[in-house]
């Protein structure tokens, strides 16, 4: 079964972890919570907790076969600091699967990789990838060779059956 990484930290959408770390674990996968401290203990917006299970120091993109990339707020504050950004380029680089939900892919902009992808995120996400140069669609999940966008909640069904069926 695969690796998966979650660079995740305060102030993530409940769901967008939750939901797809179950689906994940529940077809045998092994999830990894990573953020800069290991042990600490994370909430949501909505109240969810959670543990993270390592720092971004102590792991590299090769110890993982995907990486999961849950919205909320976590997002735009990880992608301030390069070692998370790092990360995420070293996924898309070695064209690993990426799973990105609402406001996710904000750091495919850190990046500087979107141009000529085709995705999609939260409504006010959106427009920052297609000045950045993505291919942006308004749609429940956007599946781009090994790149899975999402955009909100609501979208999880969807969202989770393409992740899983990239790890097949």
């Amino acid at each position: 079964m695969a690796k998966i990484a979650v660079l995740v930290t305060d102030n993530f959408e409940d769901a967008e972890l939750t939901s797809p770390v179950k689906a994940l674990k529940d077809q045998g996968h092994d999830v990894t919570l990573i953020e800069t401290q290991a042990g600490k203990q994370i909430t949501g917006k909505h109240g969810a907790t959670a543990t993270i299970d390592t720092t971004i120091t102590d792991v590299k993109p090769d110890d993982f076969d995907g990486l999961l990339l849950p919205g909320g707020f976590s997002p735009d504050e990880l992608r301030a600091d390069d070692r998370f950004v790092n990360f995420v380029k070293a996924f898309l680089l070695a064209d690993k699967p990426v799973f990105a939900i609402c406001h996710g892919p904000q750091f495919f902009i850190q990046t500087g990789l979107t141009k000529g992808r085709t995705m999609t995120a939260y409504t006010t996400v959106r427009p920052d990838l297609y000045y950045a140069g993505a291919i942006v669609k308004n749609e429940p999940v956007v599946v781009d060779h090994n790149l899975v966008t999402s955009r909100t909640p609501d979208d999880l069904p969807e969202f989770n059956k393409a992740m899983l069926a990239q790890l097949k």
